[in-house]
């Protein structure tokens, strides 16, 4: 494999269609990737894995383009449907955003429903589509099928979505797993109307530290679950205190505390280090991923180790977040205000 493919293609959950994947790869040599952020509350962990998918694509010469998506924001009732607020995660998710990701490029929503044949477009997705089809993808904004029936403008969603995609004229669409209604819709509309199907790349979801749930309700890691989740703008102490706590039984299934590590920080830092204090013996270096996951569950790693040096870990990853914020915090204030 290519090492342009593999950059592409590494820590990815689903690739539709790897053969269509060498072929853009192979025909261009700057393709156009997308992925769309809704306006909503502080980043989280979560939110930084398909982020650095973003930044593995800019090096593998890919052209990426973040849709801010405030008119999507606005359909999902994400701070409060305020426009006001809308524009102010906007601002925070661009400063962000630039930061963990330098090199993408920035629309917004409220930019391409401007452009002559955007709902056009939207009404010919729909014309391609059943409402059994749409009311299934509700699950891309987070929503039970049956929450359309209270609010019209949330079938609407799921179209918007995939022109988006077309309205952006990308090769690659970005999203975690739970986005691939929306990209499996854009790809079946494509081939009733003719038009290119756009790659769809997929990221693994990290899981809530309170573990899978009885109802799987709580198997994402979500900023509706607090005590679950991982701030960007958590300080270390707070990330160690929350870990602490953390679900992280002797075996990989549903462990969110090695999801973290295999998702992001491995790939995010390029080494595996759990600082230990010295009289533990200090800290311990791993080569890889699979060997981390091996000396923990063997026993040889104990979980408090493990938990206190993903904390470590992670803070380092999102401590230029907190720095820019520190530096201008204009952007988190007016969020903050929002949320309130």
């Amino acid at each position: 494999m290519s090492n342009r493919k593999s950059l592409v293609l590494r820590g990815i959950a689903e690739c539709v269609t790897e053969e269509e994947l060498d072929k853009l790869l192979s025909n261009k040599t700057n393709p156009k990737a997308y992925i769309g952020f809704e306006p909503s509350g502080l980043l989280h962990a979560g939110s930084l894995v398909p982020m650095l998918k973003c930044k593995e694509l800019v090096e593998a010469g890919f052209e990426v383009t973040i849709l801010l998506a405030d008119w999507h924001g606005y359909i999902n009732d994400k701070l409060g449907g305020s426009w006001e607020n809308l524009a102010a995660g906007v601002d925070y998710q661009r400063q962000m955003f630039t930061v963990f990701s330098p090199g993408v490029k920035f629309r917004t929503a409220s930019e391409l429903v401007n452009e002559e044949g955007y709902w056009e477009m939207v009404l010919r997705i729909s014309k391609a589509s059943s409402l059994k089809r749409m009311r299934r993808a509700l699950s891309i904004m987070g929503r039970d099928e049956s929450d359309g029936d209270k609010d019209m403008s949330k079938f609407f969603y799921p179209a918007m979505q995939a022109t988006d995609i077309y309205a952006l004229d990308v090769d690659l669409a970005l999203g975690g797993m739970d986005q691939r209604h929306a990209h499996m819709l854009a790809r079946d509309a494509a081939d009733k109307l003719k038009f290119s199907k756009p790659i769809a790349l997929h990221t693994p979801l990290l899981g809530s530290l309170s573990g899978p749930g009885r109802m799987d309700t709580d198997a994402k890691m979500s900023k509706s679950n607090p005590s679950g989740t991982l701030l960007v703008h958590d300080s270390k102490k707070v990330l160690t205190k929350k870990l602490s706590k953390a679900y992280c039984p002797l075996e990989r299934k549903s462990n969110p505390v090695l999801d973290i590590w295999e998702h992001l920080l491995e790939p995010a830092l390029g080494r595996i280090t759990i600082e230990r204090p010295e009289k533990f013996g200090g800290n311990l270096e791993f080569d890889s991923y699979s060997n981390l996951e091996e000396s923990y569950l063997s026993g040889s790693l104990h979980p408090l180790d493990l938990k206190n040096g993903t904390a470590a870990a992670l803070f380092q990853v999102v401590k230029p977040m907190q720095e820019a914020c520190d530096n201008k915090s204009e952007y988190y204030d007016a969020l903050i205000s929002a949320m309130d």
